[in-house]
């Protein structure tokens, strides 16, 4: 009986020792359909990833991570593939597989617009997707056209196309994949937009690999290319709407060695340019002074809005006291950046005038409300620590309560409070960060659009605004340091 138990262990350890890991292909569920949506359970990609775990004999894991990010993943081992739209560049040539999908470029316009051709986007506000191709080729478009474009980037696809629908941009250009289904959804419903009959550039969708697991990258495109040759391909592109001509040329990069091949002009979405440093660093510089901007700018608001609300809660009618409560554990108790996407994307939808905002004021906004909440506990915490006596002995002096409150003891509450409002004044500096949710180009967002399109110099790009950032909050960590001192002697 032992001896048949322990074989059945054996058994059961050799059967788990070869059972195949799954195969984890990163993506980003932002990014909608039809790459992936519905809870990762649908999507032209979806099923190409079934299909090439299929075939390895593994079971398909989808792993969501920021789009932009993904490489990253790839590299710390944390994925097998990037599998998402990654769009080919020569930075990807070493660990990239075959294409597996030909686009193009699509502007997508309200149907009311006046825009009816590319050169007619000069001056207009234009979204893309942060880190895209679309992105890097407005670049070129905005050098063009002098400057005069505005770019703005997003991490999300579908509410860009809603934007243009709103008409809070002019206009959008993403992949065709993208165009394709959201112009489709459109037209089920609002029937608001329609894209631009000239479509722009061609670049190629890839597989990334590890750059050491080249045997593992040869399966994959020998895989791509049976997938191409038996029609599998086609079939998954017919059922999601976005099989087109371009597709049948894919059989000649099949017979390619993809990695070895000299790109062509017609390849217009390829190519990266090495990075201009004085360009980069003006570029981080004024990103800087937006960052700035937005602290400097939603503090005050967030210390007013923090100390009037302390004061409601501790001296207002029980009901103002109860509602300032909802209010300050709303704001705590929810992410900053849920909150800014609410004041961003939701807000417009029911009252329009606040569409017209500059997208820079809704983010000093949503940093002022957010921060409010904090400051108010610290604010109400100092209110409590003040002598009692002192409300009652002005009072009885015939002072009004709310003038007692606003010069006998706010200038003593904003004393002893002002150490901590300035240790959240350096938190303030780098939560600016979030900002980049709704497009405003603040210096993280700007450090990762540069590293983006330079991934080789992630490094000296991180250590560049590490510093930027480190020169802007030192200065108020030693003020609030001096002041927690004076204020500690002073009740000495």
């Amino acid at each position: 009986m032992f001896r048949l138990c322990l074989l059945a262990v054996v058994a059961a350890s050799v059967a788990v020792a070869q059972e195949k890991p799954p195969l984890k292909w990163g993506m980003d569920a932002t990014g909608g359909a039809p790459y992936v949506f519905d809870n990762n359970t649908k999507g032209f990609e979806v099923e190409l990833a079934a299909y090439l775990a299929d075939q390895l004999g593994r079971a398909s894991e989808p792993v969501n991570g920021d789009w932009d990010r993904l490489p990253d993943l790839l590299k710390k081992g944390d994925l097998d593939i990037v599998l998402n739209g990654y769009e080919y560049s020569d930075q990807f040539k070493s660990h990239a597989s075959i294409p597996y999908y030909i686009y193009r470029l699509t502007a997508t316009v309200r149907v009311d617009s006046a825009i009816q051709s590319w050169s007619d986007l000069r001056g207009k506000k234009v979204g893309v997707l942060s880190g895209s191709a679309a992105a890097r080729y407005l670049d070129i478009l905005k050098t063009e056209f002098g400057g005069d474009l505005t770019v703005e980037t997003y991490i999300d696809v579908a509410n860009t196309f809603q934007l243009v629908a709103a008409g809070r941009i002019d206009a959008t250009v993403q992949d065709n994949p993208a165009a394709i289904h959201y112009l489709a959804e459109d037209a089920k419903k609002q029937k608001q937009l329609r894209r631009l009959p000239e479509t722009r550039g061609q670049g190629f969708y890839v597989i990334l690999t590890r750059a050491d697991d080249r045997a593992f990258r040869e399966r994959i495109n020998d895989l791509l290319g049976k997938a191409i040759e038996d029609g599998t391909l086609e079939a998954i592109y017919r059922r999601y709407g976005i099989w087109n001509d371009d597709q049948e040329r894919l059989n000649n990069w099949r017979k390619k060695r993809w990695a070895d091949s000299t790109l062509t002009d017609e390849q217009q979405l390829t190519g990266t340019s090495p990075i201009n440093w004085p360009e980069a660093l003006k570029l981080l510089g004024y990103a800087a002074l937006v960052t700035i901007f937005l602290a400097v700018a939603a503090m005050p608001l967030a210390t007013l809005a923090g100390m009037a609300v302390a004061a409601g809660r501790l001296y207002g009618p029980r009901w103002l006291g109860g509602l300032l409560s909802v209010y300050v554990e709303i704001l705590r108790g929810t992410p900053l950046l849920l909150q800014l996407y609410v004041l961003f994307y939701l807000l417009p939808d029911w009252f329009p005038a606040f569409a017209r905002l500059p997208k820079e004021l809704i983010g000093i906004i949503g940093l002022a409300l957010n921060y409010s909440a904090s400051e108010a506990e610290h604010f109400r915490g100092a209110f409590l620590n003040l002598p009692r006596g002192q409300m009652e002995a002005a009072e009885s002096l015939g002072m009004p309560r709310w003038t007692v409150i606003r010069r006998i003891l706010t200038p003593q509450a904003f004393r002893a409070a002002l150490p901590s409002v300035t240790n959240d004044f350096v938190a303030l500096f780098k939560d600016t960060a979030v900002c980049s949710v709704i497009a405003v180009m603040e210096l993280t967002k700007q450090y990762n659009t540069l590293y983006n399109n330079h991934r080789d110099q992630i490094l000296t790009l991180a250590a560049i605004t590490a510093a930027m950032y480190l020169l802007m909050s030192y200065p108020l960590a030693v003020v609030a340091r001096r002041l927690e001192g004076k204020l500690k002697a002073g009740e000495r």
